[in-house]
């Protein structure tokens, strides 16, 4: 289908927060080979308003009806929904295009879903860049991977790990480090915050050995990520600082982006890129 510049892939875009919005209204704008057929979202009503405002609306459908109508899925969605629209995506044979790698690290048995039925799971860079370099030094040996990611206070409110212990970030004059461990548990216990991590840690040396800081910063005003990796092929350190969303302090404007990008790689006559 990329190959033949005559059809169009469906795309079916699940949760139009911050996010899902941004990818829908980008693909309403026009992306050639690809065309947006149906949105899905948890508040019926909202997503059905958001939809009308765009130029050529989609069909609203449940999020376990969107397989059925596009070839591809991007999941947008919070990721407590993330089960449910995966294992449809899988079962139909689809691709599913996703932002909540830390979701994945929890369901990763939809792997060998995806190979059983001839579908597809694609994990966006999101918020974090160098990826490709990760995947490549993957090919050989790599010896460690740490991450330390930096977030405004309000960016980590209601994550399960702080609320289970009884932390507050209310009135933080400093930096406070919240969160030490492996990617995995980072995973567990801020299942909003850390796609980066859940990424970084699917691409190299697994979420087990990928070691994770999450600092609380009242003295920023972005999210910041860096990282470093030792492998036998180089060693490299990466860092990016994200403007977040208006929508969502939590996710950055670029994880969007991101996505599109994404889109357009699986139809592009061209790629650059690992």
């Amino acid at each position: 289908m990329p190959g033949n510049s005559n059809v169009e892939m469906r795309v079916g875009v699940a949760g139009l927060g911050a996010i899902g919005l941004a990818v829908a209204r980008r693909l309403d704008d026009g992306i050639p080979g690809l065309r947006l057929a149906a949105v899905a979202g948890r508040d019926l009503a909202k997503t059905q308003a958001a939809a009308t405002t765009l130029s050529h609306a989609p069909k609203v459908v449940p999020a376990l009806a969107l397989p059925q109508h596009a070839e591809v899925v991007v999941d947008c969605a919070p990721s407590a929904a993330f089960d449910t629209i995966a294992e449809a995506t899988m079962e139909a044979g689809r691709i599913l295009l996703t932002v909540n790698a830390a979701a994945l690290l929890r369901r990763l048995e939809l792997v060998q879903q995806a190979q059983a039925h001839g579908g597809r799971i694609i994990v966006a860079s999101g918020a974090l860049l160098g990826l490709d370099a990760v995947v490549a030094a993957a090919e050989g040996r790599i010896d460690s991977i740490r991450m330390v990611t930096r977030k405004p206070p309000a960016g980590l409110r209601g994550a399960p790990y702080l609320a289970e212990r009884g932390i507050t970030l209310e009135n933080l004059t400093a930096p406070v480090k919240v969160f030490e461990g492996s990617a995995g548990e980072g995973a567990l216990g801020f299942p909003a915050n850390v796609n980066v991590a859940a990424a970084l840690s699917l691409a190299g040396i697994g979420p087990e050995r990928t070691r994770l800081e999450i600092w609380a910063d009242p003295g920023i005003d972005r999210n910041i990520q860096a990282y470093e990796v030792e492998a036998d092929c180089a060693r490299f350190s990466v860092s990016i600082e994200n403007v977040p969303s208006q929508e969502n302090p939590r996710t950055g404007r670029i994880t969007a982006l991101s996505v599109i990008a994404a889109l357009r790689r699986l139809v592009s006559p061209l790629v650059i890129g690992t």
